[in-house]
């Protein structure tokens, strides 16, 4: 029963989420137990007062303090022990303490990934493991994205690949990965708008992103403890002029740190805790934000197979 518990506990650990765009478990370096499938509820909390407005660091009395709370659900299923696909679909709020703005909610988009374990190799007294992972994300409604920073997302279609590196010694690990990910353009509610020239269209060119992340601390069977640094720029784009709003093609750069914690239950070896926070340090046309999470997952198994467990010793 241990080697079971010890199972499940891994699972759960694989299946966690945090708010920085995106789901986290597309991130890290845990992979779900063939036919195993963790789902649960997560609820994100950010907000910022100042931000950069190209490079100057400013705040805008007229907004005063712009909050945005996420409320999700997110899935991981273990394809194989060497692939899973996991999806996310968030409900988003926006509001801001001052002015004439109004907030905005609603469903955002539907995020798809598929992660799989292309190499795990023993190297010195630790495990070196290669991972290679895709992804898509559509929107689910017609929410407006030219209404920034109070917009609930870019209503852009998108597609990702990541390709991740991670190395653990005994309970101590590091987690390297980069992505690049493809935007598709966007309509907006207006025929024309100026960034540095005049459009005379509706039609937003949205610029490609890359991302670096990296994260390392404790891991175990029933706890991770991780330290995490990101990294996201877009690869073109324009800054916001001076006292104007921001546009969905401004150049969006953040640098963040934080940390993560997921717990497995002793007494309930198929539910997980997880918490965590996330502060942009660094910035570029987006805000200097705090962001902090929690969620707790469930693990269902979906094996045909029954397994009669004899006792043991064994704790591997």
């Amino acid at each position: 029963m241990r080697t079971l518990n010890k199972k499940m506990m891994m699972a759960l650990l694989a299946c966690s989420i945090g708010f920085h765009a995106l789901a986290q478990t597309d991130i890290d370096a845990i992979m779900m137990e063939k036919n195993a499938f963790c789902v649960g509820p997560m609820y994100t909390h950010s907000s910022w007062k100042d931000y950069w407005e190209g490079t100057l660091k400013r705040e805008n009395l007229n907004l005063g303090r712009v909050t945005t709370e996420m409320y999700g659900i997110m899935g991981n299923y273990g394809v194989t022990r060497k692939l899973n696909a996991l999806f996310s679909v968030p409900y988003v709020r926006t509001k801001s303490s001052a002015g004439t703005l109004h907030g905005m909610d609603g469903i955002q988009d539907l995020s798809l990934f598929l992660k799989y374990r292309a190499l795990q190799h023993k190297m010195g007294d630790g495990k070196l493991s290669v991972f290679a992972i895709g992804g898509l994300s559509v929107p689910l409604t017609d929410y407006p994205a030219d209404y920034l920073p109070l917009s609930i997302g870019m209503r852009s279609k998108t597609a990702s690949a990541r390709v991740m590196v991670d190395y653990q010694q005994g309970n101590l690990f590091a987690t390297a990965s980069g992505t690049y990910t493809f935007r598709d353009d966007i309509e907006i509610d207006r025929t024309s708008y100026y960034t540095t020239e005049m459009h005379y269209t509706n039609r937003v060119k949205m610029y490609d992103m890359t991302n670096i992340n990296v994260r390392a601390g404790f891991r175990n069977h029933r706890l991770i403890a991780e330290a995490i640094f990101n990294q996201s720029n877009s690869l073109g784009g324009f800054d916001i002029t001076r006292n104007n709003m921001p546009f969905p093609s401004n150049e969006m750069n953040a640098t963040s740190v934080g940390v993560n914690i997921k717990y497995v239950i002793p007494a309930l070896p198929q539910l997980s805790v997880v918490v965590g926070g996330m502060q942009v340090v660094q910035g570029r046309n987006v805000g200097m934000a705090t962001s902090v999470y929690g969620s707790f997952f469930y693990v269902l198994d979906f094996s045909r197979k029954t397994k009669s467990v004899e006792p043991s010793n064994n704790s591997n």
